[in-house]
């Protein structure tokens, strides 16, 4: 069974219909993108899984187990961790609270592991390492992107969804943030990622989908999707990566 499978899943905000049907699968280890236009129901998929919009039909299984009707709170213990688009930094704490936040769903960790814990993101993240004590709006763009992973992975999760981390951010720092990405990824942790920057999802991901007004219209292994003639002219510009 894959870690995550999505099945016939639809959801709505309030009476407007956002996702249609969709069906998808993750497998353990794997790095796996959703591609879609502005619109087109990605970061509602990852709200979805996560248990912040309740799906009106269809089933999500993790784990062996199904989530679709069980709150976030329970979801995010489970070993689901969601980095949401904007990165919802809290500006009130420092780099170093904002990181310790993470770890919230793994119950009392004792004040070692948890020094363990942030010392291993900054391991990770070194360009935030020096502001660790800086209030975390101090920070940079990317650098509040790199602090919002960080967050999410110091849940220690066995699947990280990404939301537009790319979202805002200068060409270089977006190569940076990639570069951590696959890093994160070899460390062994299994990631859906929802990218509209195609060219980089797709260079770091096994396989994809890409979403269009909330159903799932294309599938397929990255250099299936990157051979796509309408994927290519929608997403990537007209011509293979």
């Amino acid at each position: 069974m894959p870690l995550l499978e999505l099945r016939n899943v639809s959801s709505a905000y309030g009476s407007v219909e956002a996702l249609r049907g969709v069906s998808l699968h993750v497998e353990q280890g794997e790095i796996v993108t959703l591609l879609g236009a502005n619109g087109a129901g990605k970061s509602t998929t990852l709200r979805t899984i996560s248990g912040l919009i309740r799906p009106t039909s269809g089933e999500i299984w993790f784990d062996s187990q199904r989530i679709d009707t069980v709150s976030p709170e329970q979801i995010a213990r489970m070993g689901i961790s969601h980095v949401p688009e904007g990165r919802r930094i809290f500006p009130g704490l420092t780099v170093r609270e904002n990181i310790m936040l993470g770890s919230t769903g793994r119950g009392r960790l004792s004040r070692q592991a948890m020094a363990e814990g942030v010392d291993e993101m900054f391991g990770i993240f070194p360009d935030i390492k020096r502001f660790a004590d800086a209030l975390g709006w101090t920070l940079s763009g990317g650098q509040q992107q790199m602090l919002a992973v960080a967050r999410g992975l110091m849940a220690k999760p066995k699947l990280l969804l990404l939301d537009e981390p790319s979202l805002g951010l200068a060409p270089v720092i977006v190569q940076q943030l990639f570069a951590t990405i696959r890093q994160i990824h070899a460390l062994g942790t299994t990631i859906l990622l929802v990218e509209q920057n195609a060219h980089m999802a797709l260079s770091v991901a096994a396989r994809g989908y890409v979403l269009e007004t909330g159903s799932m219209t294309v599938e397929g292994t990255t250099s299936q999707l990157l051979d796509n003639e309408e994927v290519r002219a929608a997403y990537l510009g007209g011509h293979a990566a």
